[in-house]
């Protein structure tokens, strides 16, 4: 869209891969332009019409999809090398040309599709639900206080997309840090009335292999966070009760 000739196209640079042992390549595609384009429907051009700028016929682009409103998560994507949803990013707020990857942080299944299991492993280590089993009517919890429910309602936007961990530059195959989404979580967790006690055990398990010593504070994380989610306070947050907490293991406390 620079040039004349080029003003109603969309270029696009994209790495795939076939399946997850597959070395990556780039493939390039001119696509024709309409206005309001996000990175959605500049993909599901391309599944329309599999030919890339070159003429060839090719295989279609594989990526994933669901709500297109920023809710699932699953279109997270590297978009001129930022991590974030593909369903939100218009085409007309990019440079050209755009260039698509997939979000390396996670093993890539094909193309622009990856695999976010080890994030709901990292919320299962650090127990991040509330135990109730549900099997009777033990009637209404105690009520949260308003300046605590509005704290609570921020961190709970978090629909694990992944984005924070691709920009954090201590996730990386050369140790085990779970990531910055886990911090909101655990502090979302501790808060709630019926979640607080179990508090202890959270940051226990929070303060093994791939937990707090992993962080480095280089706030890269929420730079990037689609819902503006207060990660670094909650690293302040539940880096402070792991502190109170170590004291207490060490001194012992009544209420330990």
């Amino acid at each position: 869209m620079a040039t004349t000739t080029d003003e109603k196209t969309i270029h696009l640079i994209i790495e795939r891969q076939k399946d997850p042992d597959s070395e990556p390549y780039k493939e390039e595609f001119s696509i024709p332009y309409r206005s309001n384009m996000n990175v959605i429907s500049a993909l599901m051009s391309i599944q329309e019409n599999p030919v890339n700028k070159s003429g060839e016929k090719t295989i279609p682009v594989q990526w994933e999809m669901s709500c297109l409103e920023e809710v699932c998560g699953i279109c997270s994507m590297v978009i001129n090398d930022v991590p974030r949803q593909a369903c939100s990013t218009l085409i007309d707020e990019l440079e050209q040309p755009i260039r698509l990857q997939p979000m390396r942080t996670f093993p890539v299944i094909r193309d622009l599709i990856i695999d976010r299991e080890s994030m709901f492993d990292s919320l299962k280590q650090v127990k991040a639900w509330i135990p109730i089993d549900g099997t009777y009517d033990i009637g209404p919890g105690p009520r949260m206080n308003e300046k605590k429910r509005l704290m609570a309602y921020e961190l709970s936007k978090c629909f694990t997309c992944g984005v924070c961990l691709e920009a954090c530059p201590n996730v990386n195959d050369k140790n085990e840090f779970m990531g910055p989404f886990v911090f909101p979580q655990v502090r979302l967790k501790n808060a709630h009335p019926t979640g607080e006690m179990n508090s202890d055990e959270r940051i226990d398990s929070f303060m093994e292999e791939g937990g707090l010593q992993g962080c480095s504070n280089s706030q890269n994380c929420v730079q990037v966070c689609p819902k503006g989610i207060p990660i670094t306070t909650s690293i302040g947050a539940v880096n402070r009760e792991a502190t109170l907490q170590s004291f207490k293991s060490f001194f012992g406390s009544d209420h330990y």
